[in-house]
């Protein structure tokens, strides 16, 4: 079925309690996105937005748009950049997509459809709709954020737990000075030559991996806490610093096929080598601020966290999850699904599927036949 591309643009005032001219100069914000329509016309809408990410152009989308499912793309302040990216103005703008597919393009029921980072998104904004909670951001800074309209059905495709629960199972614990990239502990070096361990990994060493990875979170934490308040103290409220996060894929399952199994690709990850993205420019959370690291890295602090916010979804829930994915591994979606509050759950797992269906059209067909099943089962076309 053939399908109009719609660009779209909203535009909105905020009021600023802290100056952020990469998130909205002086208050003004202006979004971006794309309306996938189809022919046939419908009363859903399925709406897909990503903490930072564009997705106009993924293969899941445009294959929905294709079998008659109306899709917006839409974008958060923050296109293509997350380094000082605040969850809770992307509440903000998912927020105002939604109103906007509500009030103006006239939709009367929303999907959400939280593709990889956009689940844990879409649980974090499920849970601001139905049980408001967020008034600042965990730097204490205030945030106004409107009255957010719940969604009518959630999907969480591809999806991870949290931003910050993700970089903490990628983070290097060999790093032992953080100003330094080239500090580190043998003992704890994935990639050292020899290698402190082989795969498969004892269990008692992975353990203290894994414990090794939360402290270092911890650490970081702790850090831009402390940091962030003696900034306060010295230039005002505004303050703020930008910092680098080295070491941010030294995830033992990368180079272990026994850990979280699937039928990934041992010794690679969805951007390659994950010895050369371990400290690549492009890695996972490398660019930071102090305000950014608190709402979406740092472990105890986020709110954005799938497995908290997912008691609170009790709509219909379909977790989806690709048998080759090498970003969000079989265990992320076995806790979403544990952890989302709906009595109507599905879940599907496509076979061979990697994380963005690239060059798979197969594989991108049974899942755009799988979300479709089950939108009609519950008439939500």
């Amino acid at each position: 079925m053939t399908y109009a591309r719609v660009p779209l643009h909203l535009v909105f005032e905020e009021k600023v309690t802290v100056r952020d001219s990469y998130g909205g100069i002086g208050g003004l914000v202006a979004l971006q996105g794309h309306l996938l329509k189809p022919e046939t016309p419908s009363e859903t809408l399925l709406v897909f937005m990503h903490p930072m990410g564009i997705m106009h152009y993924l293969p899941l989308p445009m294959g929905l748009a294709e079998a008659g499912i109306h899709c917006l793309s839409a974008v958060s302040r923050y296109p293509n950049n997350d380094s000082a990216l605040i969850m809770e103005k992307v509440l903000v703008d998912l927020g105002s997509w939604v109103r906007h597919a509500r009030e103006t393009l006239g939709y009367r029921r929303i999907v959400l459809a939280g593709w990889s980072g956009g689940g844990s998104l879409s649980l974090f904004y499920q849970r601001q709709a139905v049980a408001p909670f967020v008034t600042d951001t965990p730097a204490g800074d205030p945030v106004e954020i409107p009255e957010l309209v719940p969604a009518d059905a959630m999907l969480l495709l591809a999806a991870h737990v949290s931003r910050a629960g993700t970089l903490t199972e990628w983070l290097d614990p060999s790093v032992t000075d953080e100003g330094d990239p080239l500090a580190r502990d043998p003992a704890w070096n994935l990639y050292a030559d020899p290698p402190p361990a082989a795969p498969p990994y004892p269990a008692a060493w992975l353990a203290e991996f894994r414990e090794r990875q939360v402290a270092r979170n911890r650490r970081i934490t702790a850090w831009a806490r402390e940091r962030l308040a003696v900034l306060k103290d010295r230039e005002g409220p505004h303050a703020e610093q930008a910092f680098v996060v080295h070491g941010t894929m030294a995830d033992p399952r990368w180079l272990d096929p026994t850990l979280d199994p699937n039928d990934r690709v041992p010794g690679r990850c969805y951007l390659g080598d994950p010895r050369a993205i371990n400290d690549a420019p492009g890695g996972l959370g490398r660019f930071s601020t102090l305000r950014s690291w608190l709402s979406q890295w740092g472990l105890e602090t986020s709110r954005a966290d799938g497995l908290a916010c997912g008691p609170f979804c009790t709509v219909p829930t379909l977790v989806l999850d690709n048998s080759a994915d090498d970003a969000c591994t079989p265990s992320h979606a076995d806790r979403l699904f544990a952890a989302v509050g709906a009595a109507d759950k599905a879940r599907v797992t496509i076979k061979g599927a990697t994380h963005y269906y690239a060059f798979q059209p197969k594989e991108r067909a049974e899942a755009v036949a799988a979300i479709r099943a089950f939108l009609a089962a519950r008439d939500l076309l």
